[in-house]
């Protein structure tokens, strides 16, 4: 019986052992489970904090995105009124209270520094009362040399770059009442600059770097605006006072002109006069000169008839002065009447080189022309034009040494026709070609001095070109004979 027993003790010993070594086993594996399931949960609860900020930084994100866009868009509205303004005071007050509200700021305040003076000058105030701008300049004045640093710099400033603690944030907020603020330079090439000043007073609209991006931009535009403007009226002043000048001058050359007119109408008048005088005693001296060499009077001694002669022709000589006088007075003064016709230049050019090609033959000159085959007709005054080839021709025959060439050129240009006279002769000095068309002028060289001339046969010339609505010049360098050129339009 005792033996039943201890065996029977022995097997419930041995299940009981069994029981709890399984119900062990049980437990060790439901608190791995356990660890398991809290793991998760730590991990999830991880998993949903990251997504709450997440969610927290896409709002911000999205919040900030949201204010530059909106910003932009009050940047593009400042920028369309600034741009179409040209008084800086009319920019500034293109910057409006509500427009600063839009940006995100409580107070506004644009500041210009004049560095002749040196001077402080609130340009707009927005958020700030009237009493208080007498205090915040002179606290700009007081601490000028760092408002002066700021805008030279060109650098924006603000309370959210600035240290905290710093005595000057501080003093900044305190100055002009905000909690924070931006300080954008107001940046210009010529004329004052200055500030930009942004603020709030309210602590939980705290200042960004994208506020501070649209701020530099809004400043930049005010200067840039600013610089236009003033541009501009520099650019009106410099209009105005050249205006001035150029109707100054307008007034002074059209009465030097008046004048001039009036000196050549009375040159001409008294010219006229003067030569209508002489005909009178040059007709009778060439008329009793004429009846002395007849001999209708008797038969003058051979000395006396050889000064008669010289008489008579010195007599033709001032007779020709004094109708070349009178033609030029007459072409000046708009009497005398061109007759004009179509005519072809060749038939003229041979007429007057078979006139003279006597005197060329007798210093052995060789005279020449060269005209093209497609010149057309001009409109002109046939006997006019025939005595400005005769005066250009005969003038270079004048100045061209034996053995020399004269050539004649007729040549087709846009617009008419262009001929050019030149020969081999002793040129004309430089200081003299300006002058060589004036009444009276003779170049001051050895040849002239043997050669008789009145010094009024280019002025004629000059005269019936202009006439003609044409141009003359001449082109010469001593030693190296001369090309006097002129042109008359075609029909």
């Amino acid at each position: 019986m005792f033996a039943f027993l201890a065996i029977f003790f022995l097997f419930a010993a041995l299940y009981l052992g069994f029981l709890l070594t399984s119900k062990s086993d049980k437990i060790k594996q439901e608190q791995i489970e356990i660890d398991k399931l809290r793991r998760t949960v730590d991990e999830v609860d991880e998993q949903a904090k990251l997504v709450v900020r997440t969610d927290i930084e896409l709002n911000k994100t999205q919040e900030e995105l949201d204010k530059k866009i909106i910003g932009l868009y009050v940047l593009q509205k400042i920028s369309r009124s600034i741009s179409t303004s040209l008084e800086e005071r009319l920019i500034y007050k293109s910057i409006e209270m509500d427009t600063v509200k839009e940006l995100g700021f409580e107070k506004s305040i644009a500041v210009s520094f004049d560095e002749k003076e040196p001077k402080f000058t609130t340009k707009i105030h927005l958020g700030f009362p009237q009493n208080e701008l007498e205090r915040i300049e002179t606290f700009l004045e007081k601490n000028r040399e760092f408002w002066v640093d700021i805008i030279k710099r060109e650098k924006t400033l603000s309370s959210f770059s600035m240290p905290e603690g710093l005595m000057v944030r501080e003093e900044i907020n305190k100055a002009f009442g905000v909690t924070s603020f931006i300080i954008s330079p107001i940046p210009a090439k010529e004329g004052n600059k200055g500030f930009l000043l942004v603020g709030t007073e309210t602590l939980d609209v705290p200042i960004t770097e994208g506020d501070e991006e649209l701020i530099t931009i809004l400043s930049n535009q005010l200067g840039q605006s600013l610089e236009n403007a003033r541009l501009f009226e520099k650019t009106w002043r410099t209009q105005q006072e050249l205006e001035k000048r150029v109707e100054e001058r307008t007034r002074e050359l059209t009465q030097a002109l008046e004048e001039k007119e009036t000196i050549s109408r009375r040159k001409s008048d008294f010219v006229s006069s003067v030569a209508h005088e002489l005909r009178a005693p040059l007709t009778s001296i060439k008329g009793y000169a004429a009846i002395l060499s007849s001999g209708k009077l008797g038969i003058l001694p051979e000395d006396a008839r050889l000064r008669i002669e010289k008489l008579n022709k010195h007599s033709d000589e001032l007779v020709q002065l004094v109708n070349d006088l009178l033609d030029i007075a007459r072409i000046e003064s708009g009497k005398v009447t061109m007759k004009q016709e179509p005519a072809g230049l060749k038939r003229i050019v041979e007429e007057t080189l078979d006139l003279l090609s006597v005197q060329c033959k007798e210093k052995q000159i060789e005279l020449s022309s060269h005209i093209g085959e497609d010149i057309p007709h001009v409109l002109i005054d046939i006997i006019q034009i025939k005595r400005v080839f005769i005066n250009l021709i005969n003038n270079a025959v004048k100045f061209t040494p034996k053995n020399g060439r004269i050539s004649v050129f007729v040549h087709k240009i846009i617009g008419g026709v262009q001929v050019d006279i030149n020969d081999t002769g002793c040129g004309i000095p430089a200081d003299a070609l300006e002058k060589i068309f004036n009444e009276f002028y003779r170049v001051d060289n050895a040849v002239n001095m043997q050669v008789k001339g009145t010094g009024l046969g280019l002025s004629l010339v000059k005269n019936i070109i202009e006439a003609h609505k044409g141009k003359i010049w001449v082109q010469s360098k001593t030693g190296e004979g001369s090309t006097f050129s002129f042109t008359l339009p075609h029909i």
